[in-house]
């Protein structure tokens, strides 16, 4: 339990920006989304979610090392 929470604490920012992200990928699919079903990001909830837990976690990290760093 101990090796968790010392994992959490190490890379929170990436776990936050991930869950961030992904709300925001799936509102970004749910209320703009591809009307024709052909965008490879976009058509798919899943394919957004994904997406944008992958840019949510390597933006926050990113904004919080170099804080951190300064």
């Amino acid at each position: 339990m101990d090796r968790i929470i010392s994992i959490v604490k190490k890379n929170w920012s990436y776990i936050i920006g991930a869950i961030a992200g992904g709300v925001g990928g799936y509102f970004y699919w749910l209320y703009i989304g591809c009307s024709t079903g052909t965008c490879p990001i976009t058509s798919s909830p899943s394919m957004s979610v994904l997406w944008g837990a992958i840019l949510g976690s390597l933006i926050l990290s990113t904004i919080f090392e170099t804080k951190s760093k300064k």
